[in-house]
């Protein structure tokens, strides 16, 4: 339960900070009530004539930044949630970095050596000093001696000490703020403040295990292993532990640095189409994807491949949503609006009590205009921003995990289109859309499923023989039963049922109907 007391001083402080950096005059006007209108206008009355000058994007991490590493985490989560604060603000809250200072090497060593219960020379052949600081931890450079006698550099991620305590104090604090406005401030509660604050402390939990930053870089090591052009850092498990992450050293450039890219001679349209068809084929093929990936945490190593760092955020699809989300792609490729609507109304998006003609004519006034330009100013991401616009008219809900595609969308297109400016979306995403539809929705994948339903069809047949020969004497016995009070088990009849013959040929009828039954399916997937 967070102190009252405590709660209004963080209160005060963060209006007046981010009244002072010129966050509130750079927000929309449209639409505040008179008091929240006048309230407006006295902040930009009262932001520095500095701030004025500045982009909004500046402006927020210049105010999150001097309110403390709490505040610039919640930002980074609120680029996240642009169902929450807008697409435009969640790009801008992406490019925030922290501009913490980093703690002493020594305090690093001391951590390092508690969690993972060596000495640190034990541990490395050198621990240099820091090289990145963050509001959660910093990265040192360190070398290993490995099993087979050979150097390998290492990065090493360190948790900031006390920053557990930290982040527990200051996210009660978010929790009074976030009370107080949805009890006085009508128009936040459709933002769910208390909800955000909520999830934020879930999300920092877990990003302050930096065991399962390391899980998710393993889990996606694996998926991409075989992909070409990207991939993640190895983890050196036996270096890592709740506080501390040891991972492959990369020599890259990051993708923030367009004109070093360039100048290592890298073919940037290339490279623009490897990172949007990664982030395509993880988020389709695996359900799995990197959703913090900024052009800060990746990297272009000598040999063109894309690396992309800190996992500490990731998204997962399930199987019915990848493929949702497929035949919504798809059918706004094929102007399909009709089974695009119904797409929508099989996964549950759009409540079923809405109109489906209605809501394909909705469709089709975010299709039809898009279909009329250029195909390299087509925006995919634009385009599920429109459709999640369009979807709230019809009383869609919340979807989080598209909210969190559609974001991550949205700046991985955004780092395509810096490398190439005439960057074609549909062009780089229609191998791996069309991919997944044959592989997963086409004529072979529908014979697999249906073979998966057959033989489990089978199997349940296969046993009926078994079950009804069990019924037939559990039926003959059961005056005697009822008058002896003796009670048989599953195994009892079905040992008794082993014995019927006629179990037996009918068990292998039903698998000679099976097969049958597969061989027309498949004719008619085929051939129909």
């Amino acid at each position: 339960m967070s102190n009252p007391i405590t709660g209004t001083f963080a209160l005060l402080r963060a209006v007046y900070i981010l009244v002072r950096e010129g966050v509130f005059s750079a927000l929309p006007a449209e639409g505040l009530p008179p008091m929240a209108a006048l309230a407006h206008r006295l902040a930009g009355l009262m932001a520095r004539r500095s701030a004025r000058r500045a982009a909004r994007s500046e402006r927020l991490s210049q105010a999150l930044n001097r309110l403390g590493p709490s505040y610039v985490k919640l930002g980074q989560f609120l680029a996240t949630r642009p169902d929450i604060v807008g697409t435009e603000i969640a790009v801008e809250l992406s490019q925030l970095q922290d501009k913490v200072p980093p703690f002493p090497r020594e305090q690093a060593i001391r951590d390092i050596e508690v969690t993972l219960g060596r000495r640190i020379d034990d541990l490395f052949v050198e621990f240099g000093d820091v090289v990145g600081a963050a509001s959660i931890a910093q990265v040192h450079k360190a070398r290993v001696l490995t099993r087979d006698g050979a150097y390998r550099d290492v990065a090493v991620k360190v948790i900031r000490p006390g920053v557990r305590v930290r982040f527990r104090r200051e996210l009660e604090a978010f929790a009074f703020i976030a009370r107080v406005l949805e009890t006085f401030v009508r128009s936040s509660r459709r933002l769910r403040p208390i909800a955000v604050v909520e999830t934020l402390a879930q999300s920092t939990r877990i990003e302050m295990d930096l065991r399962l930053e390391a899980a998710a870089s393993s889990e996606m090591a694996d998926n991409v292993a075989n992909d070409p052009h990207f991939r993640v850092p190895g983890i050196d498990w036996e270096r890592t532990g709740r506080d501390v992450l040891t991972m492959e050293w990369i020599d890259g450039i990051k993708m923030n640095d367009v004109a070093a890219v360039r100048a290592a001679g890298h073919d940037l349209p290339r490279l623009g189409v490897d990172l949007v068809q990664s982030f395509l084929r993880h988020s389709m093929r695996d359900g799995f994807f990197h959703a913090d990936m900024h052009p800060g945490n990746l990297f272009v190593v000598p040999d063109g491949t894309i690396v992309a760092v800190d996992l500490g955020i990731v998204g997962r699809l399930t199987a019915d949503s990848r493929r949702f989300l497929a035949e919504i792609l798809y059918g706004f490729i094929r102007r399909d609006y009709q089974r695009v609507a119904e797409v929508h109304f099989e996964a549950g998006y759009v409540p079923r009590t809405q109109d489906v003609l209605s809501f394909a004519q909705a469709l089709r006034a975010i299709g039809e205009p898009i279909h009329g330009q250029p195909a390299e100013t087509i925006s995919m991401a634009h385009l599920l921003t429109l459709l999640f616009e369009v979807t709230e008219l019809f009383d869609m809900q919340t979807r989080p995990e598209l909210v969190l595609l559609q974001k991550t969308m949205v700046v991985v297109e955004g780092v395509a289109r810096s490398y190439d400016p005439r960057f074609n979306m549909w062009e780089a995403a229609e191998p791996v859309v069309t991919d997944y539809i044959v592989s997963e929705l086409g004529p072979a994948a529908k014979l697999r499923d249906a073979k998966k339903g057959l033989e489990a069809i089978g199997r349940v047949i296969h046993r009926f023989p078994d079950f009804a020969a069990g019924l037939e004497v559990f039926a003959n016995n059961m005056p005697d039963l009822i008058e002896n009070g003796i009670h048989i088990n599953d195994d009892d009849l079905m040992e008794l049922a082993k014995e019927s013959r006629t179990g037996l040929i009918i068990s292998h009828i039903a698998q000679v109907a099976s097969a049958i039954a597969l061989v027309v399916i498949a004719w008619q997937l085929t051939f129909g």
